[in-house]
């Protein structure tokens, strides 16, 4: 199959009578009946998160190229079947007793049913949630949370159990938490799913990360990384040795630029092992371990480990104390490339964090090469966008410059490709600093944050918020988005 036809499912294709044609980065054109519903069109929109360019065909001509394209048999589409619904790929495994589990027919479509929404709603992750007078379903799409569904409350537990037995949990412990793994699949593309599950008063909350590998491309060049940046990083990235960190909090796709790098450096030649909590993708060619905290793997031990193992790039997961900083710093001075992530909120507070744990200015200043700082903001949904008026009034206290005050703004009032959120897909933003010589001086004289900010300025370095504006004058992102994200007070 071409990599066209990987766009839309063939049974979606076949159900709904379209067939994709070309797609570059900002659309895809698709032939779809002489009578086709702007639903149709709004649903691919929201599905492949592009523009949509819909070319108008013979109904017939129409299902004959799709049933030779996607090389389908049958003259109808009742041999496809009518969703796209993802299904358990291992034998599911009863871990505890089986009279715990009520008879109930209807949970396991009812729960392959949420999660293949989900999954066609790009969402990030599942939260199912029990409360007192409620039992709920939410979908965190684009970073924030909307609500699925409410379902019966006498479907709490029969609802958990299936979702514990699909991940290989005991269904008979509900007093600690526990986490599993669910792989599912429709006929061509598999999706694995992490499980955790946690006691609450009124029974276990289970949220499930979706990890769909298909959806992402561990590409340097598809990051949508300005020229600048992008040529700046893949510098720093093929010095001999040295140490590049990304920062930003939980969510803001540090580890989508991670894997990125690592499959931008991943030649046959070199050895790169990472060390990660929990390792989220398997990419080919790399050696990835996994802490295990429990008997005493951490990323030091790992790390101490992994040098023996004869690597040329390291990748950590997240430098959390001062140890691991440390040896993870020695490794980078001592002919290795390596790369991490840390929790600050913007490029230039790494270097202060990096002192304040406890690692000696002068390792710093030798090892580390670029910080990148990123953030995820959210684009307006092209369906409800609109011009609006901002109250400056009401955000007064962000300081921003006059000049703005002339400039339009734009917000999306909400509708059904949305989720009436206003928002539809997200945009990476981020600031990077490059350690030169001025910040090699400033870190070595244990310069305060201060001192650091005024070099960077002095260097016309944009930060995080000057980058967010940018995008919200083009009207890619609301202001309040770009204000709620980037700036702190």
């Amino acid at each position: 199959m071409s990599s066209i036809l990987q766009l839309i499912p063939a049974n979606y294709a076949i159900e709904r009578k379209v067939l994709p044609l070309a797609a570059d980065e900002q659309q895809v054109t698709v032939a779809v009946p002489a009578d086709v519903g702007s639903d149709l069109l709004d649903e691919l929109q929201f599905m492949l998160n592009k523009e949509i360019v819909s070319e108008e065909w013979q109904e017939s001509d129409l299902l004959a190229e799709i049933r030779r394209r996607y090389q389908l048999q049958g003259g109808g589409s009742g041999s496809l079947d009518n969703r796209q619904d993802f299904h358990l790929i291992e034998r599911e495994k009863k871990s505890g007793p089986e009279a715990d589990i009520p008879e109930d027919h209807s949970i396991v479509p009812l729960v392959n049913k949420f999660i293949s929404d989900a999954i066609q709603a790009r969402a990030s992750d599942i939260h199912v949630e029990s409360y007192e007078s409620l039992f709920r379903i939410r979908f965190r799409i684009d970073g924030k949370l909307v609500e699925y569904q409410q379902l019966p409350i006498g479907k709490r537990q029969t609802v958990v159990s299936r979702l514990k037995i699909m991940a290989e949990l005991d269904i008979a412990e509900k007093r600690r938490p526990q986490d599993g793994r669910i792989r599912m699949r429709n006929g061509h593309k598999s999706v694995d799913i992490r499980v955790s599950t946690m006691p609450t008063d009124f029974g276990e909350k289970v949220v499930l990360r979706i990890l769909d590998k298909t959806s992402l491309n561990h590409d340097l060049d598809a990051l949508g990384l300005d020229d600048t940046l992008l040529s700046t990083l893949k510098m720093a990235l093929q010095m001999p040795h040295g140490m590049v960190l990304v920062t930003g909090p939980t969510g803001s796709g540090k580890t989508t630029t991670l894997y990125s790098a690592l499959n931008f450096l991943n030649r046959p030649d070199r050895n790169l092992i990472t060390i990660e909590d929990p390792i989220e993708y398997n990419l080919t060619g790399i050696n990835q371990t996994m802490v295990k905290s429990q008997i005493g793997l951490s990323f030091a031990s790992l790390l101490r480990t992994i040098l023996r193992q004869d690597p040329n790039i390291i990748m950590l997961g997240e430098i959390r104390d001062g140890e691991t900083a440390e040896i993870a710093i020695q490794a980078a001075l001592t002919g290795h490339m390596v790369l991490s992530t840390l929790h600050t909120n913007d490029a230039i507070s790494t270097i202060v964090r990096l002192i304040d744990i406890g690692v000696e200015p002068f390792l710093i200043a030798n090892s580390l090469k670029m910080v990148l700082a990123q953030r995820l903001i959210r684009r307006i949904c092209q369906h409800c966008k609109r011009a609006t008026a901002v109250d400056w009034g009401a955000i007064a206290r962000y300081q921003l410059t006059n000049e703005l005050h002339a400039k339009t703004f734009y917000a999306g009032d909400g509708c059904d490709t949305c989720h009436h959120t206003g928002f539809a897909g997200r945009q990476a933003i981020i600031e990077y600093l490059v350690i030169d010589d001025a910040f090699r001086d400033l870190i070595l004289q244990r310069a305060s944050l201060g001192a650091f900010r005024n070099l960077a300025r002095e260097k016309k370095m944009k930060s995080l918020s000057d980058l967010g504006l940018e995008k919200a004058i083009e009207g890619n992102t609301a202001l309040e988005e770009v204000l709620y994200e980037t700036f702190v007070l």
